[in-house]
């Protein structure tokens, strides 16, 4: 599975937007996510349709966001996750 492209990311505008809004990520490249130093999350794309990888703890998650609802509900899962990763951290773990 690739990497997404613009064209994809393109499609995604409106998520990677309310992505930014949290302000608690910072965008390196289009679409590519980090949490303090931590790569947090990017997208991928395949005949299946669009996907964001998200780091849960040590790894990365597989999600698809390709429907609007789907997406919705990554964007509910961004932002219990980075507040959880940014707790962890405070704590050291």
């Amino acid at each position: 599975m690739k990497h997404a492209t613009d064209s994809a990311l393109d499609k995604l505008e409106d998520l990677l937007q309310e992505i930014r809004r949290l302000g608690i990520l910072k965008e390196n490249k289009r679409g590519v996510f980090y949490l303090k130093s931590t790569a947090f999350l990017h997208f991928h794309e395949d005949p299946a349709g669009l996907f964001a990888d998200l780091r849960i703890g040590k790894d990365f998650q597989r999600f698809s966001v390709s429907s609007l609802s789907q997406q919705k509900a990554f964007l509910r899962k961004v932002k219990d996750t980075g507040k959880q990763f940014i707790n962890d951290k405070e704590l050291g773990l």
